[in-house]
């Protein structure tokens, strides 16, 4: 990434009027300034922001946030009313379905027009058609005039012309929502190669998918930048707030504090590879590091987890493990309010944030809850056979809430409460390993003639 900054915001603003009724449009027009027949709504206010050539920055924020209204006016297809947006660079946008087409085209020929309203000279719109087509994998149906489209056929064609025009800067907005799964695999190979030599803005209510693709995000709230950093920073505060909605203000609270991950050099399935892997550099050995209480946490604080282990199955602590073996993560709490429905959790989670797996007690005891009195404690036991994983660091998020699945108090929610570094690993491709049951490769000897 250089220093080049490429998108630039300074006290940016965008305002619509609002008007009661249709005729104080024409009142508006005929009273020349001298009174106003209109209510103002700041979609967007003072909005300061820098953007650098290379970066992948997320922008987060509820439904009505301005995230739509910010990325359109970097597209320039909304004009500030006041401050300014300067982009440097060919942009290419995928703001809602359909943007930049004409519904009663077909979709040859909407192929033409939305790749020459984003720059590129009908020589090389001809000579790139054959792969914008192919990418976009809707057959016969691009030579049928597009309001015929099903909104995966809409969100295919236009990603398959945005991704065919050279763009300096690619904006994407939720619109692999829509797609099927191979198409949506499709598209984020593109968007993980485009992230090598192009500037990407991403919006997207999936916020593992922020953290997993952001170098950094930026929070939007009724309007304004609320916060921008790290990624995975922004993404737990936002979490926080989404939980905050319908909690007593003054009992939710956001709190601990952030540290960088230490860096250092039922029946269990018997993988039959597992002595062969202990002899051998490609050993999977996790070295474990004590519970976080400081941890990035937030919740009503009803209840409080004050312990959280990695243990053998016979109950002894483990100062370190190797992938493959059988493991209990034991996770404790004080309980502060009376917990008539308690359940606790745990994802393991990637450096980039990715959740790999994780659990919760909700399932095992929806049909007979276990109380707990203020003043009481309550423990949850998970017991399962460690994956294999890549070397790298990795950390367990565990939380603690009231209620049911669906609908619960969020009482206190640790991220990073215990990182582990798995120092060498056999795993090379994918997110995890399994342990295998068995593994057979036969040859057939007799020779077909």
């Amino acid at each position: 990434m250089c220093s080049e900054v490429v998108i630039a915001a300074r006290g940016a603003g965008k305002c619509y009027r609002i008007f009661r009724r249709p005729e104080d449009r024409l009142k508006q027009m005929l009273s020349f300034g001298r009174r106003t027949y209109y209510s103002e709504y700041w979609a967007l206010q003072d909005i300061d922001l820098q953007i650098r050539r290379g970066e992948t920055v997320g922008i987060v924020g509820r439904n009505g946030a301005g995230k739509s209204t910010l990325l359109q006016l970097i597209c320039g297809t909304l004009q500030p009313s006041r401050g300014t947006v300067a982009v440097t660079g060919r942009v290419a946008a995928l703001l809602e379905l359909g943007a930049g087409f004409n519904p009663e085209f077909t979709g040859r020929e909407n192929v033409h027009l939305a790749a020459s309203v984003l720059g590129l000279t009908q020589a090389q719109i001809d000579e790139r058609y054959t792969d914008i087509t192919d990418f976009a994998g809707i057959g016969d149906f691009i030579d049928q005039p597009v309001k015929l489209y099903s909104s995966g056929m809409y969100a295919r064609l236009a990603f398959a012309v945005a991704a065919h025009v050279d763009a300096d800067i690619l904006i994407v907005d939720e619109i692999l929502a829509v797609g099927d799964a191979a198409f949506t695999q499709k598209c984020m190979r593109f968007i993980h190669r485009f992230r090598q030599t192009g500037t990407l803005l991403f919006v997207s209510h999936d916020v593992s998918s922020i953290t997993a693709l952001c170098d950094r995000a930026i929070w939007l709230d009724r309007g304004a930048v609320r916060a921008e950093g790290p990624a995975k920073e922004i993404v737990h505060d936002y979490t926080a707030s989404l939980f905050s909605e319908g909690e007593a203000s003054s009992g939710f609270q956001i709190g601990g504090s952030r540290r960088q991950a230490p860096v250092r050099e039922g029946d269990v399935v018997a993988d039959r590879r597992h002595a062969l892997l202990q002899e051998t550099t490609a050993r999977n050995s996790i070295e474990l590091f004590d519970f976080d209480p400081e941890a990035p946490w937030f919740g009503a604080r009803g209840a409080t987890i004050d312990t959280v282990r990695l243990l053998a199955p016979a109950g002894q602590p483990l100062p370190a493990l190797t992938g493959g073996e059988e493991v209990v993560l034991e996770i404790s709490a004080e309980a502060h309010a009376p917990l008539h429905s308690p359940i606790i959790g745990f994802f393991v989670k990637n450096r980039l944030g990715l959740h790999l797996f994780g659990d919760n007690t909700y399932l095992s005891y929806r049909q007979a809850p276990v109380a707990v009195p203020a003043g009481g404690r309550v423990t949850a036991r998970f017991r399962f056979q460690m994956p294999y994983l890549p070397s790298g660091d990795f950390s367990i998020l565990v939380a603690m809430a009231d209620g049911t699945q669906a609908s619960h108090v969020q009482h206190h929610w640790i991220d990073d409460a215990l990182f582990f570094h798995v120092q060498t690993s056999h795993v090379v491709k994918g997110l995890v390993g399994l342990p295998m049951v068995d593994i057979a490769l036969q040859a057939d000897l007799e020779v077909v003639r």
